[in-house]
């Protein structure tokens, strides 16, 4: 993979995606973003009110922008929001800009996770009337052919640790590390 790419995280929320860009830059010295913290840093407020006082299609919006500037990064690991594969427009965006690796797990670890990070529920709204496990499977029968197909790597999270999850992307896509500064 050229040095100049950047590696995209899909997947639904909880599947590691934020704590494996994490890992991966600080593995390959690179940089990371995460692009649903940076749509609530510019928005100026939470996900979850960003649904609920301008709606879906507004947060869409600002979350294709973010993806869009993010693509023309180099050498970063961009952890994206589990929808943000719906728009053709960020899935050609990412095509451009790099690799992109779907991390999976059940609904089951993924509901366990969420239920464990006390933010979900402060930033992140239902996406669905019925929450929880049934949300989880509703969501990603439907979103998971997109997944699929937006994705040049798929690797299973589920009883790995972050940093496994990124030393196999790692070393699944070639990646090479930078040495380390002796600063």
């Amino acid at each position: 993979m050229p040095s100049d790419m950047n590696v995209n995280l899909i997947g639904y929320r909880g599947s590691g995606k934020t704590t494996v860009a994490r890992c991966m830059a600080r593995m390959l010295q690179w940089q990371w973003i995460d692009t649903d913290a940076e749509v609530e840093r510019r928005a100026g407020k939470s996900i979850a009110d960003i649904f609920r006082l301008d709606g879906e299609q507004a947060f869409r919006d600002l979350e294709s922008r973010e993806i869009k500037a993010v693509g023309r990064r180099t050498r970063t690991i961009v952890a994206l929001g589990g929808g943000a594969i719906l728009r053709a427009v960020n899935r050609r965006v990412l095509v451009r800009s790099g690799r992109t690796v779907w991390l999976t797990a059940s609904p089951e670890t993924l509901l366990a996770r969420l239920d464990q990070d006390p933010a979900t529920t402060l930033h992140r709204p239902n996406l669905t009337a019925a929450g929880g496990l049934p949300e989880i499977r509703e969501v990603l029968a439907a979103r998971e052919p997109i997944y699929q197909a937006s994705a040049d790597l798929v690797v299973d999270t589920h009883d790995k640790r972050p940093a496994a999850v990124a030393e196999e992307i790692v070393q699944r896509l070639h990646l090479t590390r930078e040495p380390i500064d002796p600063e």
